[in-house]
C-alpha cells in the first residue's frame, strides 16, 4: 500500500461516516466513498496541504449529487422513507447523532442544510472549513447552520434517555408484543405514539403512519397470529442488538432478515415513535452482519 493509499484509508471511516449521516443509506453512503477514492487517486496529490480537509470536501459533494437526485426518486416513494438502519458500536458514536429518528428529521432539510448541520454539529467542522468544502460563503453556511438547527430542535426532543432506560424498555416490548400482552404495551407507549413503516412498495407494510396508543397497542398484541411474507411471525427468530447508535430489534425469518425496529422515547420514557424498515433493499447490511464505527476516527 502507498504513502496516498494509507492517507485515504486513515480517513475512510470518517469519510463513510459523513456520507452515511448525509444520505441515510449504507449503499449511497459506500458508493460515495468509492467514488471519493477515484477522485483521490486522479488529483494531484502533491498540492493538497490538508487531506482531511480535502477528502471531506470530496465526499460531501459527491453526497450532496446524490442526495439531490434522491430527493426526486423519494417523491414517488411507496409509503414512509425511512433511513437503513446499521448495526454500530457504541464506543465512539454519539447515539442521537445517528439514531433513525434524527435521520428521518434531516430528511426535512434541504441538501445544503444537511451537509452543514452533519459537519458542524456531528463532526465539529467549522463555517469557514464548510464554506470551503461546499463552495459557498461563510455567511451562507452559517445561516444554512441556523435554519438546520431550528428545524431539527423543532421536531426532535431535547431530552434523550440514557442507554440503559432504552435497553430496558425494548426488552419490556418485545415480551410484551410476542406475548401478546395487550395491558403491558399500553403501560409503555406514549398516548400519541406513532409507527412508520417502510416497505417501499417490496413488501406489505402500512402505507401511512399509525398513531394513537390504542392502534399501535392492538397491532403488536396481535402480531404473534400473524404470517409476514409466508412466515408465522411466531416462528421468527428476534435479536436485540445495537441498531443505529442504540437498542434495535432484528427479525429473521426463511434464512433472511426480514425487519428491523427501533423505538424512540419520551421525558417519562414511554415509546413515542416506532420505526421499522422491512424493504429488502435496506436489510442487505443488517443481513450481512457489519458492524459500522460512526464517530470520528482516532487521529491518524
Amino acid at each position: 500500500m502507498t504513502g496516498d493509499d494509507e492517507t485515504f484509508e486513515a480517513y475512510r471511516r470518517l469519510l463513510f461516516s459523513v456520507a452515511y449521516r448525509m444520505l441515510g443509506t449504507a449503499a449511497d453512503a459506500e458508493d460515495a466513498v468509492q467514488d471519493s477514492w477515484f477522485k483521490w487517486s486522479a488529483a494531484d496529490r502533491s498540492a493538497v496541504a490538508d487531506p482531511k480537509a480535502y477528502l471531506v470536501r470530496i465526499v460531501t459533494n459527491l453526497a450532496l449529487d446524490r442526495l439531490r437526485s434522491a430527493q426526486r426518486r423519494r417523491e414517488a416513494y411507496v409509503g414512509p422513507w425511512l433511513p437503513e438502519p446499521v448495526r454500530t458500536a457504541t464506543d465512539d458514536t454519539d447515539p442521537e447523532s445517528v439514531s433513525l429518528a434524527l435521520l428521518v428529521v434531516l430528511e426535512t432539510l434541504s441538501p445544503l442544510e444537511r451537509a452543514v448541520f452533519v459537519l458542524h454539529e456531528a463532526f465539529g467542522f467549522g463555517y469557514a472549513e464548510i464554506a470551503a468544502a461546499v463552495q459557498r460563503s461563510e455567511p451562507t453556511v452559517r445561516q444554512a447552520g441556523l435554519r438546520a438547527r431550528r428545524n431539527v430542535r423543532a421536531r426532535r426532543p431535547r431530552f434523550h434517555p440514557d442507554r440503559a432506560s432504552r435497553q430496558a424498555v425494548t426488552e419490556r416490548f418485545v415480551a410484551a408484543a410476542t406475548g401478546g400482552d395487550l395491558g403491558t404495551l399500553m403501560r409503555l407507549l406514549a398516548p400519541d405514539v406513532t409507527v412508520w413503516t417502510d416497505g417501499g412498495g417490496r413488501v406489505p407494510q402500512l402505507i401511512r403512519p399509525l398513531t394513537g396508543a390504542d392502534r399501535v397497542a392492538a397491532m403488536f398484541a396481535s402480531l404473534g397470529g400473524r404470517t409476514y411474507q409466508g412466515i408465522a411471525v411466531a416462528d421468527m427468530a428476534l435479536e436485540l442488538v445495537e441498531v443505529n447508535g442504540g437498542p434495535g430489534i432484528v427479525f429473521r425469518g426463511g434464512g433472511r432478515v426480514v425487519g428491523a425496529f427501533t423505538l424512540d422515547l419520551d421525558e417519562r420514557g414511554r415509546i413515542a415513535a416506532i420505526h421499522n424498515v422491512a424493504n429488502p433493499d435496506k436489510l442487505a447490511a443488517l443481513t450481512a452482519g457489519t458492524v459500522y464505527r460512526l464517530g470520528p476516527p482516532p487521529a491518524p
